[in-house]
């Protein structure tokens, strides 16, 4: 999976609470979630992105999700914005 979706995005919110905030306000246009994330914290987000049919895109690892977000750390989830 190439991340210059990620990159290239303006507007990203980063981790789960800011994701799941995003998916409800209907401002999240597409959620990436890294493979190696917890299930149990991964599956509301991913349930959340079904029923208001925002897309979700499978990433490799928490460390790589991070990095094209910017920022030093691992990332369970991101999602892509609308402005």
């Amino acid at each position: 999976m190439s991340y210059e979706k990620v990159i290239q995005n303006s507007r990203i919110s980063i981790g789960t609470k800011q994701t799941i905030r995003m998916v409800e306000l209907g401002l999240a246009t597409e959620v990436f979630v890294a493979k190696d994330a917890d299930p149990r914290i991964t599956i509301k987000a991913i349930n959340l992105c079904k029923k208001h049919g925002v897309k979700v895109t499978q990433v490799d690892t928490m460390k790589a999700l991070g990095k094209a977000c910017g920022i030093e750390v691992g990332a369970a989830m991101a999602a892509a914005v609308n402005e």
